[in-house]
């Protein structure tokens, strides 16, 4: 690919570091939005864009924390595990019994918030 075509790849790599930082933060304050997954792609899409972004995100005093342990030692630890998992199941609490969605959004919703709660479960446990 020649030099167009690197600096187009390396914006397209950086406005989905961009989009998926936001998507992160708007989980922050929506329990049905997950965060981590998010901010991990935007980590990975920075580390082909933007060192200065990548290191920001991976050093951040509140978020880096999560990402740093999962790329040493893609494990999650035990207190997140709990926490992901207990926002997911009040999520869908909160989408089956007080939502006015559709069957089939509430089934879709369903569907990737146990997903999501099996990924948690099912990955390393962080141990100190």
């Amino acid at each position: 690919m020649g030099p167009m075509g690197d600096a187009l790849k390396r914006w397209l790599f950086l406005a989905l570091g961009v989009l998926f930082t936001l998507g992160g933060i708007i989980g922050m304050f929506l329990p049905v939005v997950p965060t981590v997954p998010q901010f991990l792609v935007a980590l990975w899409a920075f580390s082909k864009s933007s060192r200065r972004l990548h290191d920001w995100l991976l050093h951040h005093p509140k978020l880096g924390i999560r990402l740093r342990e999962w790329q040493e030692h893609q494990a999650i630890a035990p207190r997140a595990k709990i926490v992901a998992v207990a926002a997911i199941a009040a999520s869908a609490v909160w989408v089956v019994f007080l939502s006015a969605a559709p069957w089939w959004a509430m089934a879709l919703s369903l569907a990737f918030m146990g997903y999501g709660a099996w990924f948690i479960l099912s990955r390393p446990t962080l141990r100190d």
